[in-house]
């Protein structure tokens, strides 16, 4: 089984970010093969980083934190990431950047892809995001889903949320397709990497 997460990168009161964490997950759980999972930042409450060693350095001592242990051994066990993430002032959520933060070989050689909102749909979040995740050496597939700002609008507003992401299908698809491609290929390549 390839196991995909998909991160829920809002915790904020209200959230939009729900109806198409769920959304995509569906979708995700459609394909054979695929066992897909949740890791809502909400259930990971981490401060801040504050450690004197980066997650990247070789032999640091584990963490002693237990949220950031529950986080870190979510991240090792997934192969592939959809990160459903808001656009904050140009820029992904600080509440990811920081989860991102915390972990760095459990990340390593895995694929990632991103549904996105907010202004600009997200897309400039995103564009941040890819390369904090070509930095932490995951491949960022080139299609991703962005959601038009009326159908993030309707989630405030009582309207019909689950239509307007309907009229995303196809980009859903395709950007499922280019992951599970990236995932499959780099697992693949970690796998026989591994000692017998």
């Amino acid at each position: 089984m390839t196991a995909i997460s998909v991160v829920v990168a809002s915790t904020r009161q209200g959230r939009f970010s729900e109806k198409p964490a769920q959304w995509i997950l569906q979708h995700l759980k459609k394909r054979d093969g695929i066992e897909a999972q949740l890791l809502d930042l909400r259930d990971f409450p981490m401060p801040f980083f504050d450690q004197p060693l980066t997650p990247a350095m070789p032999g640091r001592a584990p963490y002693e934190n237990e949220v950031v242990k529950h986080w870190t051994a979510g991240i090792a066990a997934s192969d592939g990431f959809v990160f459903v993430t808001p656009e904050y002032n140009y820029g992904p959520s600080a509440v990811l950047k920081n989860a991102i933060d915390w972990v760095y070989p459990e990340w390593n050689r895995k694929a990632a892809a991103f549904v996105s909102y907010g202004s600009a749909m997200g897309a400039r979040g995103v564009q941040q995001l890819r390369e904090t995740m070509i930095e932490l050496q995951i491949a960022p597939v080139r299609s991703s889903v962005h959601i038009p700002v009326a159908t993030l609008w309707a989630h405030y507003q009582g309207g019909d949320v689950e239509k307007g992401l309907a009229e995303l299908e196809k980009q859903a698809q395709t950007m499922i397709d280019d992951l599970l491609w990236w995932t499959t290929a780099l697992k693949t390549a970690r796998n026989a990497q591994q000692p017998n």
